[in-house]
This record gives structure tokens, sequence and C-alpha cells, in this order.
């Protein structure tokens, strides 16, 4: 009697039901998750664990001669924790600090013995304490006392700064989590242009709902963060779309793995450098250096810059969030046109058949 291609197991075995239950496909999917388990492990502890300052914008007022001692022995500080440059009076140094130039400034007085710090807890209270912080050990030890003067501060009801970073988070989340369930609730790979179309539009119209409920939780309904409640629900929207048409173009390139590849740009490594609850000056290099350029990072500078800056220095990172949501559309619509022609080259009979 021959034996059966099973050869080796009994067609009940425990072997044989372990393969029907875990493809080899799924398998792969699975050690693809166990990899973002682990780069998320070591993104999140790898920014957040050891907070430091690192060149942080920072102003020196006082008459030319004593600014330019005292810039120089800022920048010989260890771990150059300080980015000083001279600033002509405090009403300059106050409107470079609105403007989102400066993180802090120092007021010298020559004439007493008490100067002034000039900080922005709108733009983060860990950034403002660690510039208070090391501002204050600095000065204790030329025997000067140190007054702070909060120019931006963050609202009462957004502790610690972060009410910014998580509307944004949740943004992003909308985001993917939207464009995953269009990618692929059909079950199939393949997208028409037709069907782009539709997806894209069904973002579109997702963000501006996922935007107008963002801004309106923050705003009138938990009194979280002030600003303009248009700008924000204008930011919400266009977040939303650009990690949802982000997403959908990874998926058009890559499949269901390019939903992976969607969760390691904004939630992996987007989240811990988007500057929420450590600003920039306070992340590792890495981080600090690729968060500007990632959904998270561009959202929560703007929304805080609506919040409490007035909306300055929001030009570039919306031009960021753009730039994602236009790429994200001509990628999604460009393979969907691909796809299309190489299925009709597929089926169009060969010459002389």
């Amino acid at each position: 009697m021959t034996q059966s291609a099973g050869a080796g197991t009994r067609p009940g075995s425990f072997l044989n039901e372990v393969r029907d239950a875990v493809t080899p496909r799924a398998t792969l999917l699975v050690l693809g998750v166990i990899a973002l388990q682990l780069l998320f492990i070591t993104s999140y502890v790898g920014a957040l664990h050891h907070p430091r300052l690192r060149d942080a914008p920072f102003g020196v007022v006082a008459p030319p001669a004593a600014a330019g001692q005292a810039v120089t022995r800022l920048e010989r500080l260890p771990g150059s924790p300080l980015d000083p440059r001279p600033v002509s009076d405090e009403a300059a140094a106050r409107e470079r600090l609105g403007n989102r130039d400066l993180d802090g400034a120092l007021v010298l007085d020559p004439a007493g013995t008490t100067d002034t710090l000039l900080v922005a807890t709108g733009g983060g209270t860990t950034l403002a304490a660690s510039l208070r912080e090391l501002v204050t050990g600095l000065e204790s030890s030329e025997g000067r006392a140190l007054r702070v003067v909060d120019v931006a501060p963050a609202s009462a009801r957004d502790a610690n700064g972060l009410s910014s970073f998580y509307v944004v988070v949740g943004w992003c989340v909308g985001g993917y989590l939207c464009a995953s369930i269009l990618a692929i609730s059909a079950g199939a790979r393949a997208s028409t242009p037709r069907r782009a179309v539709i997806r894209l539009g069904t973002m579109a119209v997702v963000a501006l709902v996922g935007g107008l409920g963002g801004a309106l939780v923050v705003g009138p309904a938990l009194d979280a963060l002030p600003g303009d409640f248009l700008a924000l629900w204008g930011l919400g929207a266009l977040i939303t779309f650009a990690v949802g048409a982000a997403t959908l173009a990874l998926q058009a390139v890559f499949g269901v793995v390019g939903i992976g590849v969607a969760i390691l740009l904004v939630v992996i490594l987007g989240n811990p450098s988007a500057g929420g609850a450590l600003p920039p000056p306070l992340l590792p290099p890495f981080w600090a250096a690729i968060g500007p350029a990632l959904p998270p990072g561009a959202g929560t500078w703007t929304a805080r810059s609506i919040a409490y800056f007035g909306g300055s220095a929001v030009t570039a990172p919306l031009l960021i969030l753009s730039a994602w949501a236009v790429a994200g559309t001509a990628v999604t619509l460009l393979m969907a046109a691909l796809r299309r022609k190489r299925a009709g080259t597929e089926a169009r009979p060969a010459p002389g058949s």
C-alpha cells in the first residue's frame, strides 16, 4: 500500500493541525509582527528613556561685551545643551520665543543680582522645566538669583502640554486604521483606478469628520487646547488624510505588508520622535532628526503653534503634511493605473494566435 502525501504524519495528527492552522504566509506575518513589536520597544525606550538637552536655541540679552562672554560660556557647557546667540533686547527675545525661533532666553541685569529667564511652556513643559533647572544651577553657581517668566504659557487644562500631541496621535490612528480597512475589507489586493479614487474620496470624508471631531473634543468639549478652532479642524483633516493616503499607497505597493510599514513610520518611529512627551532638544539625535519629517511630529508642532503661538512657524510642517498627502494620493493612483495596464496586457491575445 502506498503512503499518502503527508508521509510520517497521521491525518488527524497535531503536526498536521499546526500546518493547517499556521500557514507559511501566516508564519511570515507573525514574524513581521514580532519584528514590529521589538522595534516599538526599541524606538520608544531609545527615544524617551534618558532625556537630555541638546542644542536648544537660546537667546542672551545683555550689553554687547557681557552678551559675548555669556554666549561663549554657554557654548562651552558640557554636552552642548544650548545653542546660544545674542539678542538685542528683552522685547526682541519675547518676540522670537513667540515666533518659535528660540526655546528660551536669559535676560542679564548688569546693575543688579537677579536675571530673568524667559520660557514658553506652550512649546513643551518638559523643555521649559529643563531650561529652568539648567539656568538656575548656572546662576546659583555665580551667586545670582533667577526670575522665570512664561511668555507663552500652556493651558491650565493641558496637563504637561500633551493635549496637542494626543489629539495628533488620534488623528494619525484614524488615518491609518481607516485606510487599512478600506484596503483589505474586500479581501483583494488589486485596486482599479476607480476603486482607488473612491477610497481616496472616502478618506477625504473621514478626514473632515475626524478632524472636526478631534477639534471639538480638545476645544469646546474639554477646553484642553486654546487657539483657532477652524485651524485645528483643518489641521486634523490634513493629518488624517495624509496618513490615510500614505497607508493606501504603501498597501498598493507592498500589499498587506504595507500596513505594517505604515505602522512602522507613523507609530513606531513617528510617535516617540513627535516632540510630545519630549520636545526635539530633549530627544536623542536620530529621533530629533526624523521627527519633523513624519506626520506626528509635523502635526504636533503645528497644533502647539495654533494653540499657543498664534499660528507662528507652521509653513514648513504644513508643507510636510501636504507632501505626505500628495505623494500618497499620487502613488495610490499610479499603482492602480499600472495594475490595470498590466492586466490589460496579460489579457490581450498574442499576435498570430
